[in-house]
């Protein structure tokens, strides 16, 4: 018992075991994107915010949802800390650059900004949390609106009046896709799903994923500045 435990401690502290921990715990991220993305597409419903605060108020009663959301943060948590394990490793194997490379043809540019662009998805991640779940969850300039606490009116008010938050979210979408594309790829090629037939077929359904849903949570603060202004 004691050999499997040490065997299976080496293994998670390799860097192999590391990148399958980032590749797991970023898909299983991408599969609540998909849940998080259709839910905010009550957004767009023509009531008045009705049903998405119906929605949001039962994503935060729901005794399942509070407990998926506990795997939700150890997800994040430890993706963001592998993340930052892997690049401190990357940078002591590798303190100095060599003395003739060429990083562009070597590897994409996703792949050699990975730092820079997880580390702009994660202060966007802190300043949506505070802006949207925090204020939610301790009624922060929330008013209710009927049953429930009016989310959407936060949401429309946050958008239109701090507009510095709508340029922030669009941005951060385009990197958001960068590292979707890169993410995807690299989970492919560390869980060895390879094959001839379908790993391209695989690669383009990445692609088409990292393009389609950062555009679903970009139109969001278009569609209410839009509404305001025309």
């Amino acid at each position: 018992m004691k050999r499997v435990t040490n065997w299976f401690v080496k293994t998670i502290n390799s860097t192999l075991g590391q990148k399958m921990i980032m590749s797991l715990t970023g898909l299983f991220l991408i599969s609540f994107l998909v849940i998080h993305l259709t839910g905010n597409l009550m957004l767009f419903k023509d009531d008045g915010g009705a049903s998405f605060n119906a929605y949001a108020h039962f994503m935060s009663t729901s005794s399942f949802i509070k407990l998926a959301e506990i795997f939700l943060v150890l997800g994040f948590g430890m993706h963001i800390y592998t993340a930052w394990r892997l690049t401190r490793y990357n940078k002591q194997v590798r303190p100095q650059a060599y003395a003739y490379s060429r990083p562009e043809v070597n590897s994409p540019w996703t792949a050699r900004y990975m730092g820079f662009v997880g580390s702009i998805m994660l202060i966007f991640l802190l300043i949506h949390l505070y802006h949207f779940w925090f204020k939610y969850k301790f009624q922060i300039e929330v008013p209710a609106t009927g049953d429930y606490k009016d989310l959407y009116l936060l949401v429309q008010t946050t958008f239109v009046k701090e507009w510095w938050i709508s340029v922030l979210y669009i941005v951060s979408m385009v990197f958001f896709g960068l590292h979707l594309v890169h993410g995807f790829e690299s989970s492919l090629q560390t869980l060895g799903i390879q094959h001839k037939k379908y790993t391209p077929m695989l690669k383009k359904v990445g692609l088409l994923f990292a393009i389609i849903v950062p555009m679903g949570f970009a139109v969001m603060p278009l569609y209410f500045i839009g509404v305001y202004w025309w």
